[in-house]
């Protein structure tokens, strides 16, 4: 590859992406394009920008795209009800294809005919982001510098960053106890401490949610009102995408809901621990849910299920905009046409659980399912027929084993 001449990077403002910064301009003589995305990690995102400003750079971008992520990549996910290996909310995995996309944008825009990313060589984030900008333009040009260098250690970017001048926060020169990242959906934490799945995690690792044994004594109840498969309000209260996830994420952390200690199974083919943050993603799981069972059919309902793991897969693996992954949200989308009411979900102790739900377009008939007198909603004589027919293979089955031993 030839050396770039212009590079946007996905830039936090750390010391790892400062490091990378500094990098870039040493070894390509380029002129490097920051970006900083706000997608709801809760952090002063202003330092960024002085950062890159003392490195030299001229051009940085910092973009709240927290209503974007929550409405054009989180809410489609969770149409879909998506768990990676039955359990994981993919909160790291969705942020990433924005990133990307507005890495590709940012390029067009500025002239630059690279990107770079600080997503090292063994994790998922280095395929999700590489990826996601080939789709949308197989012309760029990706560097990954920790594929690249030769800064493999931590003393050893502590030594190029003061070599460099570049700013070190005091707690980063004592090795760091676990890594975190986080957005809007969620709090990833791994490494260090949490490397040994035989050992618990420290309680100090969580960050959003509280301990089960502080949350509450008294069970907190809330109404989700959804339409077309996408939470529209809280306690019928009309919110945008973006302020709902931040509601349901306070809510669902003061009552301990949405902790997870996971040992995923990596794309690149290592298992890995960690420890993820969702209290407002298990919520709006568990309330769509809710919803879905009153206002989906069964046929749909069960053919949803069955895609689910697949396209979770997809999202996982870096394949957001791969036409596989557009084809069954077409398939998805076209299901949630009817799921629109209202869900009550109790919150208590660490746990999400619908106890009530309503709608218009509800599919529940009490008059065919009630014990009481049905008025002749539904034949129970039907039954044996329906019965019969479907035993018809099971009888032929017994019958041939009986006859041949």
């Amino acid at each position: 590859m030839s050396a770039p001449k212009k590079v946007v990077l996905a830039y936090s403002g750390g010391l790892d992406t400062s490091i990378i910064l500094k990098w870039l301009q040493s070894e390509y003589g380029c002129e490097v394009v920051t970006f900083t995305a706000d997608l709801g990690q809760g952090e002063e995102l202003e330092p960024a920008r002085a950062k890159a400003e003392l490195l030299g750079v001229k051009e940085i971008y910092i973009e709240d795209l927290r209503e974007e992520f929550t409405r054009d990549f989180v809410f489609p996910m969770f149409r879909a009800n998506a768990l990676y290996e039955g359990l994981y909310l993919l909160g790291t995995s969705i942020a990433r294809p924005l990133i990307s996309k507005r890495l590709v944008e940012i390029a067009a825009e500025t002239g630059a005919d690279a990107v770079s990313h600080g997503a090292t060589g063994k994790g998922n984030d280095q395929v999700r982001f590489e990826l996601s900008a080939y789709a949308l333009n197989p012309d760029i040009k990706v560097i990954a510098p920790w594929r690249l260098w030769d800064l493999t250690s931590r003393t050893k970017l502590l030594d190029f960053a003061e070599k460099n001048q570049i700013p070190i926060a005091k707690d980063k020169r004592g090795e760091a106890p676990f890594s975190v990242d986080a957005n809007l959906l969620h709090t990833s934490s791994e490494g260090k401490v949490l490397e040994d799945p035989a050992v618990e995690a420290p309680d100090y690792v969580a960050q959003r949610v509280v301990p089960v044994e502080q949350a509450p004594d008294t069970p907190e109840f809330i109404e989700i009102g959804f339409e077309k498969g996408d939470a529209v309000s809280i306690n019928g209260k009309a919110m945008s995408p973006a302020t709902i996830l931040t509601k349901l994420n306070e809510l669902g952390g003061k009552h301990g809901v949405g902790l997870l200690d996971l040992v995923e199974n990596r794309f690149v083919g290592m298992k890995s621990r960690g420890v993820y943050e969702t209290p407002g993603g298990t919520i709006l799981l568990e309330a769509h849910r809710g919803i879905e069972q009153i206002t989906l059919d069964s046929g749909a309902g069960h053919l949803k299920d069955s895609i689910m793991p697949r396209y979770a897969e997809l999202i996982y693996n870096g394949f957001w905009f791969s036409p596989e992954r557009e084809m069954l949200q077409a398939l998805i989308d076209k299901s949630q046409e009817h799921v629109t009411g209202t869900v009550r979900i109790k919150l208590y102790k660490g746990s999400a659980r619908t106890v009530a739900r309503w709608s218009d377009h509800s599919l529940y008939s009490e008059q065919h399912v009630t014990f009481e007198e049905d008025a002749g909603a539904y034949d129970q004589k039907d039954a044996q027929g329906f019965i019969q027919l479907n035993a018809l293979r099971l009888k032929l089955l017994a019958a041939r084993k009986r006859r041949l031993g």
